[in-house]
């Protein structure tokens, strides 16, 4: 890269805060935190686990709520028609979402776990559970439309409701009988996929909305933009380390006594995110959607909805079976992922002829 190329690097490099600039180095510590935890602390994770209300566990919930209020009190409301009017984009991210996403995740699950039925199964569950939560984290890490993610993602919610348990007959039961495969199925009702969709989409989305429409009501754009939001920003941040320490210490016993299992289930997993964030990448780009909506359509395809998918594991399959572990093992894998694609989103922006990561980066 030339000199010239760089110096726009520069400068953003120099806006982002030390908590954004050496995020990978948070991450990692928050992971091994969460591990040394889980495994020097005895009944630390069983302890975790019984703190739910209703089937939702209290600490992720808490942590994911403290990270997505940040971002959707970011998001311009009164932008959201220039969004809902882009019909390449929402049609490129059902197609993505609805139809790419659980067929991929079925083959590669099938593919590459052809001996191990309980995994194979988690994994095919973990596809069918599209992201409504984390993709706003790493979307506006990666200087995405805040917007156009918040449109996706709701428009995921209700498909979420929708078609999750068609989705799950489907790939679970008629397919593999279809093929001649092992069959399974799935305990999932409309009630607890539009609870799950409730909480971790509806409570931050209305939160952020009232404060945004109340702050600048009461002190203006400017100072909202300028003061509450910078004070307000970091936060999202706090709650994505809190989530993945708890993830982690969830689970850490049983992740550093099954080394193997857990190697067998992030390969598949790994494929899985590449394959869907290129190719959200690559239809963006080739539909000209620009850095910043081509960055959402990626991002939004390749996250997925852990939450439901391990509460959906773990009341059809119990909480120690196979299943329920390669839903938690998702997340695992999906967080050093997706924050690896940030930062290789990010380097890929000076391909597009009008990048707007500088403005997006400075109004974090």
């Amino acid at each position: 890269m030339s000199a010239a190329a760089g110096a726009p690097d520069q400068g953003v490099v120099g806006k982002l805060s030390t908590l954004d600039r050496f995020l990978p180095a948070w991450i990692g510590v928050a992971m091994a935190a969460g591990l040394l935890l889980g495994r020097l602390i005895p009944g630390l994770g069983d302890g975790l686990a019984a703190v739910e209300i209703d089937g939702i566990s209290l600490p992720i919930a808490i942590g994911l709520l403290i990270m997505m209020y940040p971002v959707l009190a970011k998001v311009r409301y009164d932008r959201l028609h220039t969004v809902t009017g882009d019909r390449r984009l929402l049609a490129g991210s059902l197609v993505l979402n609805w139809v790419l996403g659980p067929a991929l995740m079925f083959a590669l699950a099938w593919l590459l776990l052809p001996d191990l039925p309980e995994y194979r199964t988690g994994l095919i569950i973990v596809g069918l559970a599209r992201c409504i939560a984390m993709v706003i984290i790493w979307n506006d890490l990666a200087c995405g439309d805040r917007e156009a993610a918040a449109v996706l993602v709701a428009l995921n919610s209700i498909f979420q409701v929708i078609m999750f348990a068609v989705l799950g007959w489907f790939y679970l039961s008629a397919l593999p009988g279809w093929l001649g495969l092992e069959q399974a199925t799935i305990e999932a009702s409309p009630w607890q996929i539009a609870k799950s969709v409730l909480i971790f989409l509806g409570i931050p989305l209305l939160a952020g909305y009232l404060t945004r429409r109340f702050g600048e009501r009461a002190k203006g754009r400017g100072w909202y933009e300028t003061t509450l939001i910078p004070k307000i920003g970091p936060w999202a941040l706090y709650g994505l380390l809190f989530t993945i320490v708890v993830l982690f210490a969830l689970q850490g016993d049983r992740i550093t006594s099954q080394p193997l299992d857990v190697v067998r289930i992030a390969v598949p997993l790994l494929a899985y995110f590449a394959i869907m964030w290129g190719g959200g990448y690559l239809l963006g780009a080739v539909m000209g959607l620009g850095y910043e909506r081509t960055t959402t359509l990626a991002f939004t395809a390749a996250g997925n909805n852990f939450e439901l998918a391990i509460a959906v594991a773990i009341a059809t399959y119990g909480a120690t079976s196979g299943q329920a572990l390669a839903g938690v093992v998702g997340p695992l894998i999906e967080v050093p992922v997706l924050v690896a694609l940030v930062y290789v989103s990010l380097a890929l922006r000076s391909r597009f002829r009008n990048p707007t990561v500088t403005a997006a980066v400075a109004s974090r």
